[in-house]
């Protein structure tokens, strides 16, 4: 276990000054590296006017204004409306309630091997049973179909209010889409009415190669779920969607979906500033040239499979035990790793966007040295 004392750029630092490079940017969120200038700046300039006021409304905070007209435009495709909060599965809980309040329906639909969190709802749209132990009953109305399996689809009614779905199952190590089964999924949801939601909180912020991953798949969703990424390290949420959807959340009864500090003005500044850094310094277009050196690097016949896209990657070994070995003797070598939730035999690659090649270079030698060491030449 480290004690981390300091973070920069792409690296930590323990209370004995040790480095260590970090592969996992603390779970896809510090994509701007850790404590970049900008968002430090703008976290220390906006906490020096004001913090918390009141996020219901009844003022105007410049901050989340501003981010949210930015994360509207970046997303375009009809998404003009945001509301921020303070966890992923709280914005699960707030795109599930606008859909069903939308559309009158009590179906939902999730995928297998899917994960959304771990509040009630976000529970109960998960897709696996080990995680739900213990505490059951959960929503009623709730049916998992399988990932990528385009005869699944026909089980979206009339009846179904939404489908929650990630665009790339993260958790579940880095599953990737058929190229196909989203245009079929938003088809589907268009014939039947029914509210099309995208789990963007691992693939969002430039983590695949585009802003958000639905730009790269030819569809649009109806709502889109947003974390980890957008914060620059700040905790900042927001599920965003069309206007015509999200605004029932704003009558019968005016506040259906309050919150305390989502929208906090420190958190909003610090997302701003980190969206604009992604933007302005063409991270998203230097991603390709990276991702190559991934497959190029971690080439061992230990290595059983590799998946992934832009800079969220996922290295399957053949046990838990000698993955947590791998992740253990690279930490000694100063990188950082780790694995899934839901595939505990696969390392995760996820720097932060920031990483140069050379950097990445090293990190991916040091990972490949270690899985030499833990298994030789078998």
């Amino acid at each position: 276990m480290l004690e981390i004392t300091k973070g920069e750029g792409v690296y930590l630092f323990d209370n004995e000054e040790n480095k260590y490079l970090d592969l996992i940017s603390g779970i896809s969120v510090s994509n701007v590296g850790h404590c970049a200038p900008e968002v430090v700046e703008a976290v220390r300039t906006q906490a020096g006017k004001y913090m918390h006021t009141l996020v219901y409304g009844e003022y105007v905070l410049e901050p989340s204004v501003r981010f949210a007209e930015s994360i509207c435009q970046a997303a375009g495709s009809g998404i003009s409306v945001v509301y921020f909060v303070n966890s992923g599965a709280e914005a699960v809980e707030g795109a599930l309630k606008a859909a069903k309040k939308y559309t009158k329906r009590k179906e939902i639909i999730a995928f297998k091997d899917s994960y959304h969190g771990s509040t009630h709802a976000a529970l109960s749209v998960t897709g696996n049973d080990w995680i739900k132990e213990g505490y059951g009953p959960l929503l009623p109305f709730v049916k998992h179909i399988r990932f990528n399996h385009p005869e699944d689809l026909a089980q979206i009614t009339t009846e179904t209010a939404c489908v929650i779905a990630e665009p790339i199952q993260a958790e579940a190590g880095v599953r990737m889409p058929d190229k196909d089964f989203f245009l079929l999924l938003r088809k589907r949801c268009t014939e039947t009415g029914t509210v099309l939601i995208l789990d963007e909180v691992q693939t969002g912020f430039g983590r695949t190669g585009s802003l958000f991953a639905f730009q790269q798949m030819g569809i649009v969703p109806d709502i889109i779920l947003l974390a980890k990424g957008m914060g620059g390290g700040m905790p900042i949420v927001a599920f965003a969607g069309k206007k015509e959807i999200l605004s029932v959340l704003s009558k019968n009864p005016i506040l259906g979906n309050i919150n305390t500090f989502g929208g906090h003005p420190v958190c909003t500044a610090a997302g701003l500033a980190c969206l604009n850094k992604i933007q302005q310094e063409n991270l998203i277009e230097k991603i390709p040239a990276k991702s190559r050196w991934i497959k190029s690097i971690l080439t061992h016949p230990a290595i059983l499979q590799i998946s992934g896209t832009g800079l969220m990657y996922a290295v399957e070994l053949d046990t838990f035990e000698n993955t947590l070995s791998v992740v253990q003797r690279s930490l000694e070598k100063g990188v950082i790793t780790d694995w899934f939730l839901n595939k505990t035999n696969a390392l995760r690659i996820a720097p932060p966007l920031t990483i140069t090649e050379a950097e990445l270079i090293h990190g991916l030698t040091v990972l490949h040295e270690s899985i030499h060491d833990v298994y030789g030449n078998r």
